[in-house]
């Protein structure tokens, strides 16, 4: 008799993504679908697996891809079933393709975006980025993803999450209300409130995805590695604002737990 795979998360997982603000789903898409995704990258930064005397930056970044790769690793029974656990059936958008992209290749020199933050969601039409906004809805984010496109270890500039950092960033959002707070104002001290949090690497093999509370504080790294490092950062994006009149999703339940609300 074959042996069936679990599709989704486990009861534990859902909960560890309650506390701990992510939860890792290793072979959550193919390898072979991210061979393609790596493939299409390759050519679209105008370089090669086999030379890399010519990978002269920390960070080369790719915008949105819509191609079959991209909307096929994003879209896997396992992943979908993930997204009901956590945000709720019938709550969020099937992505129609995954971004962004910042490659990393090896290299001495520091990336210069490696700072502690947070995804902002809403308010992307001001001109200046740092007025984008968050609340403590998370009102246009259901989850922030981080998809493996290329085995990560340690060395090969993993994202850097600080592990329930999203229950600090709730409590902090609480008082702006539905309006939101700023990343200006979010990040006025440096994310210094979640400095406390256990740092854990965004690791695993091509085909790992770590999915993400709204509210959870990352950051990025330099490489120290070998090879060039290829993952999205996209959003999950949700169908609409958060009714009330439906039972909390683990990303609510979270939300709820640290503003001191019953789950």
């Amino acid at each position: 008799m074959s042996k069936i795979e679990h599709v989704g998360l486990t009861s534990g997982q859902v909960q560890s993504f309650i506390d701990d603000g992510f939860v890792k789903l290793e072979n959550a898409f193919g390898a072979d679908l991210a061979k393609q995704g790596r493939d299409e990258l390759w050519a679209d930064i105008g370089l090669l697996p086999d030379e890399p005397e010519k990978w002269v930056q920390p960070v080369v970044r790719v915008g949105f891809k819509f191609s079959l790769p991209f909307i096929g690793a994003a879209n896997t029974p396992q992943l979908h079933k993930a997204y009901d656990q956590l945000v709720g059936e019938g709550r969020w958008l099937a992505p129609q393709g995954l971004g962004t992209f910042p490659i990393r290749f090896p290299s001495p020199e520091a990336p210069g975006d490696d700072g502690w933050h947070v995804d902002v969601s809403f308010g992307t039409g001001h001109p200046d980025f740092m007025e984008w906004r968050a609340n403590v809805k998370s009102s246009g984010r259901a989850l922030l993803l981080l998809f493996l496109f290329s085995d990560v270890g340690p060395d090969d500039a993993p994202t850097k999450i600080r592990k329930g950092s999203h229950a600090v960033i709730a409590q902090e959002l609480l008082p702006y209300g539905e309006a939101g707070a700023t990343l200006r104002q979010l990040s006025a001290y440096g994310y210094a409130s979640t400095e406390g949090c256990e740092v854990e690497p965004a690791t695993g093999a091509a085909g790992t995805v770590y999915l993400c509370h709204p509210f959870l504080v990352h950051a990025a790294q330099a490489h120290r590695g070998q090879r060039p490092r290829f993952m999205a950062q996209p959003p999950l994006l949700p169908k609409g604002e958060f009714d009330p009149a439906l039972p909390p999703s683990p990303v609510q339940v979270a939300i709820r737990q640290a503003c001191g609300m019953t789950s």
